[in-house]
């Protein structure tokens, strides 16, 4: 298993001491005065928080940096995922504060920091050690992670760094959050591990704090209304320079089932297991039901979720590796023969108006690009076989042959080395000194060669936008990168609405009601 084991040893402590029968005897309990003491049972602890990462990462995270943007969007076929227009609101910009999504992204972000705070009002309490101030600024570290998503999710939020006050949290501006996150990155670099190998892997790493703030300074402009484009590159540099990282030969392995340690790509990821590391279920989501047997999955497949054709056109160059992480056209088995689909006329196609609808037919199945409606009301494709197989799908997550239920065992990037290269690139063009003699246009182009790309002869910043498309693809950056672009407003798919308050959600309803000091983000009240 590539989990680390540690962290989820001590997921089942936890379980043991929650389980206790009251009429016992206690023998064996978890108290400050005994856990944690060594640097092992420190690491431990940090799993309690490492833990709550997997099962929103690529759910509701994923949802509201993807399925608002161009990049995925999740109709209803014959009805199914429907879900009371949730999916719908995503791809139409008209979410309000009760979305459930939202509220439950909400309450994913701050129930890591809740426990980032009781680790750290735990460590406080235990015996001094070399290791304790290290593995607290990793907490610490950790806890600045989950306010950035929390920050870019919903501008200005709630600032807690105790636990167990009984006084309701603050809510700060953007820039006031965006300040304390970047204070607390820079007071725990010095003591956060620089090593990078299978003991140090999805978890919080100097390198991992490093690229965190060049992503607060990338996107500063929006944040706080600041040009930190010359802090992001020396963020960038740092990574660079300490040479310990470096692009992935073979980009399809990078997402393999069997990723984890060994991909030198990686700065930070989520490691996810089919069995003891639940959440990652891309392969069930997107993947047509007709492609199980290709791909030997033991598990029937829903795959709802397909790109959007405006999307897809970035992906123009068909030797480019990126563009064979998608599946187009019509599909074949692994010895080259047609995937056919029994049914009939009409099963292929419901608006068949002929008398002989009943007739049997096989069906080649095809994706085709558009994502047209039946029913734009209740955003329904169709339930038919040409509904299904709208869009185009990803296959970027190799699907996990092992796996025996929806959970699958590919490891997510949060951040890659590409995107080191990318946003120094960036902000070389948006103003930032080039430095150690890199070039945004070398930079790019390093990228793309080793993508099998043609490189770019020149390079402006309108490139970059598509460029983070072909590498980023289902990597949960898409609403971000648009927003810094000023393009989530533009149109695509049924998506009009122009509306900027909405390049940050509503703080949800149900918050407010427990803390009436917040104040609803403009445009939502």
């Amino acid at each position: 298993m590539k989990l680390n084991r540690t962290i989820l040893a001590f997921a089942g402590m936890l379980l043991l001491a929650s389980c206790t029968d009251l009429d016992l005897p206690v023998e064996n309990e978890l108290t400050p005065d005994n856990f944690p003491k060594s640097e092992d049972q420190l690491v431990l602890a940090t799993g309690s928080a490492y833990s709550k990462i997997r099962p929103s990462y690529c759910v509701h995270w994923w949802y509201m940096q993807t399925l608002t943007t161009d990049e995925a969007i999740l109709p209803a076929r014959a009805g199914n995922w429907y879900d009371g227009a949730r999916f719908q609101q995503h791809h139409l910009h008209t979410w309000n504060q009760t979305h459930s999504h939202i509220g439950s992204a909400w309450r994913w972000g701050y129930g890591i920091i809740s426990t980032c705070n009781q680790l750290l009002a735990l460590f406080e309490q235990a015996p001094a050690s070399d290791a304790k101030p290290h593995i607290a600024a990793e907490v610490r570290a950790l806890r600045a992670l989950s306010y950035f998503q929390m920050m870019d999710l919903f501008g200005n939020i709630p600032i807690a760094s105790t636990f167990g006050t009984k006084e309701v949290p603050q809510q700060k501006t953007r820039k006031e959050v965006f300040t304390y996150i970047e204070t607390e990155l820079k007071e725990v670099m010095p003591m956060l591990s620089a090593d990078v190998n299978v003991n140090t892997y999805g978890r919080m790493t100097k390198y991992a704090a490093q690229a965190l703030l060049a992503k607060m300074y990338i996107n500063a402009e929006v944040y706080a209304g600041e040009n930190r484009y010359n802090d992001a590159v020396a963020m960038c540099d740092s990574i660079i320079s300490s040479r310990k990282f470096e692009l992935a030969a073979d980009f399809r392995a990078m997402f393999a089932a069997d990723n984890g340690p060994a991909t030198r790509e990686f700065i930070l990821a989520i490691p996810f297991d089919w069995s003891q590391g639940k959440g990652q279920q891309f392969t069930w989501f997107g993947l047509h039901y007709a492609l199980q047997r290709k791909y030997g999955l033991a598990f029937l497949i829903d795959g709802p979720v397909s790109t959007m054709p405006e999307y897809y056109a970035n992906f123009n160059e068909p030797d480019d590796v990126r563009t064979q992480a998608w599946l187009t056209g019509k599909q074949y088995d692994n010895n080259g023969a047609p995937i056919i689909i029994k049914t009939t006329k009409r099963g292929m196609d419901a608006s068949y108006a002929g008398a002989d609808g009943a007739t049997p037919i096989d069906y080649h199945l095809e994706f085709t690009p558009n994502i047209t409606f039946t029913n734009p009301t209740l955003f329904e494709v169709g339930g038919d076989e040409l509904g299904k197989a709208k869009g185009y799908r990803s296959i970027k997550y190799s699907p996990d042959v092992t796996a025996v239920a929806r959970d699958a065992s590919n490891d997510v990037p949060v951040f890659r080395y590409a995107d080191i290269l990318l946003m120094k690139a960036e902000a070389i063009l948006r103003g930032a000194a080039e430095t150690r003699g890199e070039t945004a246009l070398g930079l790019v182009n390093q990228i793309r060669v080793i993508r099998k790309a043609t490189p770019f002869q020149t390079i402006t910043l309108d490139d970059i936008l598509p460029e983070r498309a072909r590498e980023f693809s289902w990597e949960a950056w898409r609403r971000n990168d648009l927003i810094r672009f000023g393009k989530f407003e533009d149109a695509w798919g049924s998506k009009t609405n122009t509306d900027e308050y909405r390049r940050i959600f509503p703080i949800p309803a149900s918050e407010i009601i427990l803390n009436p000091t917040l104040d609803q983000n403009f445009g939502y009240k």
